[in-house]
C-alpha cells in the first residue's frame, strides 16, 4: 500500500506547512487548467502573493517538466521529480543556492508543495500498486487557480482605474497650460494666470512620476478646482471684449450693463441669499423626474414613491459616481432637496458623457448661487432624448 507524504524531509513543520497540509486534501476542480495560462495569470497577480519573477522563473521550469499541457483533475499524477541539477539547467545554469531559495519561497506561498520520498530524493517507482512519484505536487495550482485568476483580474482593473485617471489627469493639465496661456495674453494684468501655469507646469512633472491611486485622485482634485478657477476667470467679462480692425487687437469697453452691474453691485450680493432661498422652494414633480430618470431605480432595492426615498437612492449613488460629500452638500445647500436631488439624477442618465460629475456638480452649484440655473430644462432635454 502506497502513502502519500505530507511533511518534508528533514525540515521543521511549521505553521505555514500545517495550513498547506489542510488545503492538500481539498478536491480538485473538475475542469482541467492549461498550465502555461496559470502561470500567465500568476505572473500579473504576483504582488498579491508576496512573488518575485525569479520565482516565476524556477515555477516555469518546474511546470517544463510536467509532460502535459494540461493540469487535470483525473487521477493522472500532478508531481514532477526533477534533480536539482536538472532544475538548474532549465535556468540557464542559475546557482543552486538561488534556485532552492525560490524553491522554498514557492512552498512557502503554497504554489506547490513537497512529497519528498523517505531519503529526499525525487524520484518515481512503479510497482503492483501503480506509481508513486516523489517531489514537487502541482496540484496546488490547480486548486488555487480561481483565486489567481481572480486577483489578476483585480489589478488588471486596478490598472487600467489608474491608468485612465492618468489619462484624465493629463488632459486636464494641458487644458489648464493652454488656457492658462491664452488668459496671460488676453488678461496681462491679471496675476492668476502665472499662478496657473506654474500649477500646470509642476503638476505635469508630478505626473510623470509613478502615483498611487490616492494620489492621483487627488491630483485629480487639484486640477478641476484650478481648471474651474481658469474657466471662471476667463468667463468674467466675455461680452465686454472687442477686436479692433484698425489695431487687431482686443480691448476693454465698457458698457451699459455694465455700468448697471456697477451701481448694483452692493445690491446684488445682499439678493444672492434670497436666490439661493427661492431655489429651494422650487416644488418639481415627482413624477416628472422618475418618467425621465429612470436609472435611479435600479440602485434602489424598493419602489421609488416620494421624495424621501428618492434621495435616499441617490445618497447612496453619490459616492459611486465620483461626488465628493463636501460638493454634495454644498449642491443641497444651495438648490435645496428636490433640485440637487433632481440635478444627480440628471446627471445619472449622462453619466458616460461626463468627465468630471463632482467638477460638473460644482460648476452648476456655481450657476445656481448666482441665480442662472433651473433644472427643468434638464429634464426636458432627458425626455427629448428618450423620444429620439
Amino acid at each position: 500500500m502506497s502513502y502519500i507524504p505530507i511533511t518534508p524531509f528533514r525540515r521543521a513543520v511549521d505553521a505555514t506547512v500545517l495550513e498547506h497540509i489542510r488545503t492538500a486534501d481539498a478536491p480538485l476542480p473538475a475542469q482541467s487548467v492549461n498550465k502555461w495560462e496559470i502561470l500567465r495569470e500568476l505572473g500579473v497577480a504576483r504582488a498579491a502573493f508576496d512573488l518575485s519573477d525569479r520565482q516565476l522563473t524556477v515555477l516555469q521550469a518546474l511546470l517544463s517538466f510536467h509532460p502535459e499541457q494540461e493540469l487535470t483533475p483525473d487521477g493522472k499524477s500532478l508531481i514532477v521529480f526533477p534533480s536539482n541539477a536538472s532544475i538548474c539547467a532549465r535556468l540557464n545554469g542559475m546557482p543552486c543556492s538561488t534556485m532552492r531559495r525560490h524553491l522554498a519561497r514557492l512552498v512557502e506561498a503554497g504554489m506547490i508543495q513537497r512529497r519528498d520520498s523517505p531519503n529526499g530524493k525525487r524520484y518515481t517507482k512503479r510497482g503492483h500498486a501503480g506509481v508513486q512519484a516523489f517531489g514537487f505536487d502541482l496540484s496546488p495550482l490547480l486548486r488555487r487557480y480561481d483565486e489567481i485568476f481572480a486577483k489578476a483580474e483585480d489589478i488588471r482593473q486596478e490598472t487600467e482605474r489608474t491608468r485612465q485617471a492618468k489619462q484624465a489627469a493629463s488632459l486636464m493639465c494641458r487644458d489648464l497650460a493652454a488656457l492658462s496661456s491664452y488668459g496671460k495674453k488676453t488678461y496681462p494684468d491679471d496675476p492668476v494666470w502665472d499662478q496657473l501655469s506654474d500649477h500646470a507646469l509642476l503638476m505635469a512633472r508630478h505626473l510623470r512620476r509613478k502615483l498611487t491611486p490616492e494620489e492621483l485622485a487627488h491630483s485629480q482634485t487639484e486640477l478641476e478646482d484650478a481648471l474651474i478657477k481658469a474657466k471662471s476667470a476667463l468667463a468674467i467679462n466675455p461680452t465686454q471684449m472687442s477686436t479692433s480692425d484698425v489695431q487687431n487687437e482686443q480691448h476693454h469697453q465698457s458698457s451699459k450693463k455694465e455700468r448697471d452691474n456697477k451701481k448694483k453691485g452692493a445690491s446684488e450680493t445682499r439678493s444672492d441669499h434670497v436666490k439661493i432661498k427661492s431655489l429651494s422652494k422650487i416644488n418639481i414633480p415627482l413624477s416628472l423626474v422618475l418618467e425621465n430618470c429612470g436609472e435611479t431605480q435600479n440602485f434602489s432595492p424598493d419602489p421609488i414613491k416620494d421624495w424621501a426615498s428618492l434621495l435616499d437612492a441617490m445618497n447612496t449613488i453619490r459616492p459611486m459616481m465620483g461626488i465628493s460629500t463636501s460638493v454634495w452638500q454644498s449642491a443641497i445647500e444651495t438648490m435645496g432637496h428636490q433640485v440637487a436631488t433632481t440635478v444627480l439624477a440628471a446627471m445619472l442618465e449622462r453619466f458616460q458623457e461626463l468627465r468630471s460629475p463632482n467638477a460638473y456638480l460644482r460648476y452648476l452649484t456655481a450657476k445656481a448661487k448666482s441665480g442662472t440655473f433651473s433644472c427643468i430644462p434638464m429634464l426636458v432635454a432627458l425626455g427629448n432624448r428618450q423620444a429620439v
